[in-house]
């Protein structure tokens, strides 16, 4: 099991933790940013393969912020694996 804690950059969440097991996302928890939408992007993550997670999220704009909460995590999972 591998854990990551990221600081996501450009976006409102503060902070992205992440458990790994393997190449399979076991977690994902968001502190900040819109509520519902981290909780439902850190449930459908759940079991995919990091990979997957990476090119679902990543090009994904938040508001023309050229980034969003969903590609701050397939960052962190890039920077990480």
């Amino acid at each position: 099991m591998k854990t990551i804690s990221y600081t996501p950059r450009g976006v409102c969440s503060r902070k992205i933790d992440i458990e790994l097991d393997g190449d399979i996302v076991k977690s994902v928890k968001f502190t900040g940013g819109c509520n519902g939408n981290t909780q439902g992007i850190a449930k459908l993550c759940q079991g995919m393969k990091v990979n997957d997670v990476i090119e679902r999220l990543q090009d994904l704009d938040c508001n023309g912020r050229g980034t969003s909460c969903p590609a701050q995590l397939a960052k962190a999972l890039k920077e990480n694996i």
